[in-house]
């Protein structure tokens, strides 16, 4: 595959470089001129078991000096007591504004690293790695970082460009079947706010993805990355298109906090999808063959059901503090039509509980 640059204000920024192995990764760190900078590698500690040597091992040499700072894997670490105790990581090992982070791990590491080299000295370099499906597809790229707050998602953040995104798609074989699922919630969503014709491509080639052939999933990867570079690109501080790429995560995110996040992001935006499709059709967008479309194609992923005796109004209460609220309204993304999203303001509590209802019944039925 060839490699994406993103750009902002029309300048290239940073690429987004597909490989099979981490042994291009050098050479791309002396490319952007860190030979003479320190490098901390920040991850978690799955993941740190499984990487963290090798990327110590292959990067020693390509610049002055290399340090690593694992926390405990999990959405529970991604949070300011964490972030502190990088910052204090960093000091001790004297990391001044020329110093460079390496985030290694999924959306939590991408997140929470983002986030400390956005803020520690007014801001320091990073580069990505992402090793789970849902940031290589989502998290890594765009520049959103942040940290959770108090159980509030994403709640404290900036946006703070990488300098390189680094895919290695054979991490993807060492996931579990669930962590890769989650994964897909943010890749139909994809499909579903901008490109149909992807969208299509997605269920003719579920059987491939999911024995994980790696020049589909390859392939898949690259054409949601180029969905939300685009998204970026137009509106890099999300003012406007930008918006449309959070399509499912009202409700999603409601879910995974109501759920205490025992359901994975992306399997809360999968279920946030087929909320805010069930929602576009009672509006009269999609039609009821483009709804079963749409949750048919989910159904391939494993997408968790919500306990029997789930409490509708308490998860819809919590979209009350979506911190892309406006004036206590909620921005909420529906479908126009498949490949095509819109933002709507009128979205009521009474909409969000009777999608609820219907989806549950819906698992009963079909599920």
């Amino acid at each position: 595959m060839k490699n994406l640059t993103v750009h902002l204000d029309d300048k290239p920024i940073y690429d987004i470089v597909y490989e099979e192995s981490f042994d291009a990764l050098p050479s791309m760190i002396k490319e952007l001129g860190y030979s003479n900078r320190k490098i901390c590698v920040v991850s978690e500690s799955h993941v740190a078991s499984l990487y963290l040597d090798a990327i110590l091992h292959s990067i020693k040499d390509a610049c002055t000096y290399t340090t690593s700072f694992v926390f405990p894997e999990g959405e529970a670490s991604k949070n300011l007591n964490v972030v502190r105790d990088l910052y204090t990581h960093l000091i001790e090992e004297k990391f001044d504004r020329n110093d460079v982070l390496i985030a290694l791990g999924g959306g939590v590491v991408g997140d929470l690293t983002g986030y400390a080299a956005a803020t520690y000295l007014r801001g320091i370099d990073f580069i990505q790695i992402p090793t789970s499906l849902l940031s290589q597809v989502d998290s890594s790229i765009g520049g959103k970082t942040g940290v959770d707050f108090d159980s509030y998602k994403n709640m404290v953040g900036a946006f703070h460009m990488p300098k390189l995104v680094y895919m290695n798609l054979s991490v993807l074989k060492t996931l579990s079947n669930r962590q890769f699922c989650s994964g897909m919630g943010e890749i139909i969503k994809h499909g579903l706010i901008k490109n149909a014709n992807y969208f299509t491509w997605l269920k003719e080639n579920e059987a491939q993805i999911a024995a994980l052939d790696l020049p589909t999933v390859g392939e898949m990867i690259y054409e949601s990355n180029v969905v939300k570079k685009n998204v970026v690109e137009n509106d890099p501080t999300e003012k406007g298109e930008r918006a449309l790429l959070n399509f499912g995560h009202t409700l999603g995110h409601a879910i995974e906090k109501y759920m205490n996040f025992e359901f994975l992001h992306g399997e809360c935006v999968l279920i946030g999808c087929a909320l805010a499709s069930i929602i576009s059709y009672k509006k009269g967008n999609i039609t009821q063959a483009e709804l079963r479309d749409i949750l048919h194609s989910m159904k391939p992923y494993h997408v968790p059901k919500l306990p029997a005796d789930a409490n509708f109004a308490t998860i819809v209460s919590y979209t009350k503090n979506d911190k892309k609220a406006i004036g206590g309204k909620i921005k909420f993304i529906l479908l126009e039509t498949i490949g095509h999203a819109y933002i709507d303001m009128d979205v009521s509590e009474e909409d969000m509980l009777l999608a609820l209802k219907e989806l549950q019944e819906r698992y009963q039925d079909e599920y």
